[in-house]
């Protein structure tokens, strides 16, 4: 049997992880909000120029994920592309102050899944 005020104690300590945890999370939201704004502010390129020259490089294809992000020194519109007839995608990095195609590579599926884990 657990004495009264252990119980307490523990419903204490699991509200309070509970409170810290969300709090946490707001937190690292707030964050990634406010690096998005700030990228978005140094973009000179909007997405959808930069994914007109993602899509040349990926000729027919859809792009099925786009991200603006910092990436070795450079803010750059990230894409992954969709190929009909093809599981593998495409991704393209364009730079998103001087608009020039600064990467592209082939995901298979498997590499796809293994990125996301």
């Amino acid at each position: 049997m657990i004495p009264h005020k252990l119980k307490m104690n523990m419903k204490t300590k699991i509200i309070f992880g509970g409170l810290l945890a969300a709090a946490l999370i707001a937190a690292g939201c707030a964050t990634e909000k406010q690096e998005q704004a700030e990228l978005r502010a140094q973009a000179k390129i909007s997405k959808e120029q930069a994914a007109q020259t993602a899509l040349a490089r990926a000729p027919g294809g859809t792009v099925k994920e786009a991200e603006l992000e910092k990436e070795k020194g450079h803010v750059i519109w990230s894409f992954d592309i969709a190929t009909p007839g093809s599981k593998d995608i495409t991704e393209v990095g364009v730079d998103a102050i001087t608009g020039q195609m600064l990467s592209v590579e082939t995901e298979t599926p498997e590499q796809q899944k293994a990125e996301k884990d």
